[in-house]
């Protein structure tokens, strides 16, 4: 019996000391992190609290003007980014960078350092890939630090630092496009019956309306592969697109038909779409042209 208790009173003790070991930090850790395009951005940080203290002024005690800042608190603030991108006007390689910012009234100088391990103390300009100025604005008031990412389009967005009343939005962006063709190049060479891949860079070429010939090269080669209601409706919009309604009304007609009632993603999304672009077709179709061979009269001899 005395084992026993001794047992419990053990587990308790090492339970108790277990949980003694994390208590609250004064500035709390947080993570954010969101896709532009095909590039990730993840930006890890700790947010410190005004706590009725003054910020970003010649006389703070936090984050004073003209003085280099972590740009958080505790670690140093870290910023990565899968794929080459565009920190205000300087085009960085993917990777893990320290961010760090320069306070003032007029524009504040925001940087990017290659030793994303160091703290401020260690700072060495020459290691920085990039530097931005960027003109604070007014925003809502902010009682912790804060570190988001907007996107604002596929390709470009912005970093946004926000503290007290003071809202600082870095410029980003990325290569979308020309990312985006030379994975979807890259897997039609190494995969060229892939019909996945084929309608995959079909789609994305019609999205931004561009080398429509490729983008229906592509999508009748999948067709030929194997023919489904969802690449002959690629190739009804390309041709739409193209201005072939001719060609394209026959071609979403046989899209619909090809649809099967039991597949839920045709019958909740695929076929409105299709019945949509029929009927977009349709008006803007021509009869086509009835040849006919009228005889002359025969003249008189």
């Amino acid at each position: 019996m005395k084992k026993q208790l001794l047992i419990v009173s053990l587990t308790i003790l090492l339970s108790t000391y277990a949980i003694a070991q994390r208590t609250p930090a004064p500035s709390q850790g947080a993570q954010v992190m969101q896709t532009i395009g095909v590039t990730d951005f993840t930006v890890k940080y700790s947010r410190p609290m005004l706590r009725k203290r003054k910020v970003f002024a010649d006389s703070s005690a936090l984050a004073p003007y003209n003085q280099l800042w972590r740009t958080g608190a505790n670690s140093p603030t870290t910023i990565e980014v899968s794929t080459e991108f565009t920190f205000g006007d300087r085009k960085v390689p993917a990777g893990k960078y320290a961010l760090l910012s320069i306070p003032s009234g007029t524009a504040w100088t925001v940087i990017l350092n290659k030793n994303y391990n160091q703290g401020t103390e260690a700072y060495t300009e020459s290691e920085d890939v990039a530097r931005t100025r960027v003109v604070p604005t007014s925003g809502e008031f902010t009682e912790a630090f804060k570190i988001d990412i907007e996107p604002v389009s596929d390709s470009t967005g912005y970093l946004i630092l926000s503290w007290s009343s003071v809202t600082i939005p870095v410029p980003v962006a990325v290569r979308t496009e020309s990312l985006t063709m030379n994975s979807l190049n890259k897997i039609i060479a190494e995969k060229p019956e892939d019909t996945a891949a084929l309608e995959s860079a079909a789609g994305y070429l019609l999205s931004k309306g561009k080398d429509l010939p490729i983008a229906l090269s592509w999508a009748d080669k999948a067709i030929g592969l194997k023919e489904s209601y969802y690449n002959m409706w690629l190739k009804a919009s390309i041709l739409n697109k193209l201005g072939k309604y001719n060609e394209a009304l026959p071609v979403a007609q046989k899209a619909l038909t090809l649809g099967n009632a039991s597949d839920q993603a045709f019958t909740s999304f695929f076929k409105g779409q299709i019945e949509k672009t029929i009927a977009e077709i349709q008006p803007k179709v021509t009869p086509k042209a009835v040849a006919t061979n009228v005889k002359g009269k025969k003249k008189k001899k």
